[in-house]
């Protein structure tokens, strides 16, 4: 799957986005790592393909826009930009209040997560 398309990910575990980043730069994609939502809207002038999100970020004491803060921002700014969350959380009411708001997918932190995020990743850039 060979692309020029910009993916963000936003995740306060440097883990999760030095996975995201290595396993999608090798199919071709340009990655950009955030830590923090507020990193990610500063640089969202970039005009990402795709932005991929996590729900819960923890503050260590330092004041956070959570998930849902930051995909909103997102989509002030960039209403047409696709996001998919990602989070631990796999409780019913959230994943369809994420629906709800209009977020393109809502993936599970789980031992498959690199697995459904490719294949949401080419749902997603298949139907464009």
């Amino acid at each position: 799957m060979k692309s020029e398309k910009l993916i963000f990910i936003v995740d306060d575990d440097p883990f999760i986005n030095n996975l995201i980043v290595k396993r999608f730069s090798a199919d071709g994609f340009k990655v950009e790592a955030f830590e923090t939502g507020e990193d990610c809207i500063k640089a969202i002038g970039n005009n990402p393909d795709l932005v991929i999100l996590d729900y819960f970020f923890v503050s260590n004491g330092r004041q956070f826009m959570n998930g849902m803060e930051i995909f909103q921002k997102i989509k002030e700014k960039k209403p047409k930009v696709p996001v998919i969350m990602l989070s631990g959380q796999d409780k019913g009411e959230i994943v369809l209040e994420l629906a709800r708001k209009g977020i393109d997918d809502y993936i599970i932190k789980d031992n498959n997560l690199i697995d459904n995020l490719q294949n949401a990743i080419q749902d997603l850039f298949s139907r464009s």
